[in-house]
């Protein structure tokens, strides 16, 4: 919580800062969730830095004080002809490098200030986050290519909507491919960079844009679909970005000293906020797709659906979470999850492959095609059935459009719908 990061400052205050000349790995005290649900200092190691002071290196680089604007309006963004040039225009305030300050303590790095411990223990949830995809999804290390560049505390404005900065936000922008960690004002009991659930939900998006959209600043499907209206197919793309970002933050907290955390947004957003959490707990087992939610997602416009892509997120989200709790199988799971992405084999396509294929028509970009990317990378049978059980429960997708399809790699025959679900009508 803030209150602990102050009291460890002011534990420290007397001493003076230093600027070690260390590299990886380097001993650091961290603000880490612990066991009885409260953020405490905790000596970590960071294993990817190569400039602690600045706090760089092959995971993330740390950037303070930039300047970002959208506004449509603005002449340089409309005469902009490549993602660099868009970037750039975006781009108002170049910012600098950041500084942190430490005290050495036999050989252990305290922060000397808030905004060191805040970005140490960001880093940290980042280099936790490319840990998790590196280790449990089977990303190459090589995949992710140059550090992320992350804007920390910097003043973004979207113009059109506001013309204040945006506070109480972590994001990943795909236009300039990287992080930010905005400024907090209301969500101060843990501020969203310590959050190490938000922050791997952030890095998720990084990880969805890489695959199922080939790494695209614009991607081409959601570019393309979300300018007609309806949009079922970029309403359903944004849904699985989403969902799935929940998905995988989850697995990162399995892999931390409190454990696993179907809650995890809870400890940062509390009082009259914390009902986003309790929407979005995985671990709630009723969740069920209802015959509003589904008339919005495939007749609505992006812009129009925009807020319910969460709604339909946490469906696909729970469901999975059932199936690879059930089964004992959660990391299969996720790293079948993330296979999913991006799979260039015909017998196996997928997201990104599948969106492509249906560029043209994006109401056969549906639910069940989207859902069989995942189904046909999961390759044990009792996972496999699990999962497809909990889709069509959760989802409502009909149990004959992926059972008993030409594709063998979907659902096998014994699977059927569960009861959790009250039936809806078929679509049409």
């Amino acid at each position: 919580m803030l209150r602990t990061v102050i009291a460890a400052t002011a534990t420290l205050g007397l001493a003076a800062g230093c600027a070690p000349d260390t590299s990886a790995p380097v001993k650091v005290q961290a603000l880490v969730l612990s066991s009885n649900g409260e953020y405490v200092p905790q000596e970590v190691e960071l294993k990817t830095v190569t400039d602690i002071v600045g706090l760089k290196g092959t995971v993330a680089d740390l950037h303070g004080g930039a300047r970002i604007v959208y506004d449509s309006q603005d002449q340089d963004l409309q005469t902009a002809t490549t993602p660099e040039a868009f970037a750039n225009a975006l781009l108002k305030g170049a910012g600098h490098d950041v500084k942190a300050s430490y005290i050495d303590q036999d050989g252990i790095l305290w922060p000397a200030d808030f905004h060191t411990w805040n970005m140490v223990t960001a880093y940290y949830n980042l280099e936790r986050a490319f840990d998790y995809f590196q280790n449990v999804g089977n990303i190459p290390a090589a995949d992710f290519k140059d550090p992320v560049k992350t804007y920390y505390f910097p003043e973004f404005v979207i113009a059109d909507i506001d013309k204040d900065p945006l506070v109480d936000n972590a994001l990943y922008f795909s236009p300039m491919a990287s992080f930010m960690v905005l400024p907090f004002d209301q969500l101060q009991r843990a501020p969203l960079a310590i959050n190490a659930g938000i922050i791997a939900h952030e890095y998720s998006h990084r990880v969805f844009n890489l695959k199922a959209y080939n790494g695209a600043p614009f991607p081409e499907a959601l570019s393309l679909w979300s300018s007609s209206s309806p949009s079922p197919g970029a309403n359903i793309l944004k849904s699985l970005d989403e969902g799935l970002a929940d998905f995988h933050a989850y697995g990162t907290t399995c892999r931390s000293i409190k454990g696993c955390d179907t809650r995890f947004l809870g400890t940062s957003f509390e009082g009259e906020y914390a009902q986003i959490a309790a929407n979005r707990d995985l671990a709630v087992t009723n969740r069920c797709m209802t015959a509003a939610l589904r008339n919005q997602l495939l007749n609505q416009g992006l812009g129009e659906f925009s807020g319910k892509e969460y709604e339909v997120g946490t469906l696909i989200a729970s469901a999975l979470y059932q199936a690879g709790e059930n089964t004992g199988q959660r990391e299969v799971l996720m790293r079948s999850v993330v296979a999913a992405y991006n799979d260039s084999s015909p017998q196996t396509p997928g997201l990104y492959q599948l969106a492509q294929q249906n560029l043209n028509d994006q109401s056969r970009f549906t639910l069940a095609v989207a859902v069989g990317a995942i189904i046909t990378h999961v390759t044990d049978l009792r996972l496999k059935e699990a999962v497809c059980n909990e889709l069509m429960d959760h989802l409502q997708i009909p149990r004959d459009l992926l059972v008993g399809t030409p594709n063998p790699n979907l659902c096998p025959a014994s699977s059927t719908p569960g009861t959790t679900c009250p039936a809806l009508p078929t679509e049409g």
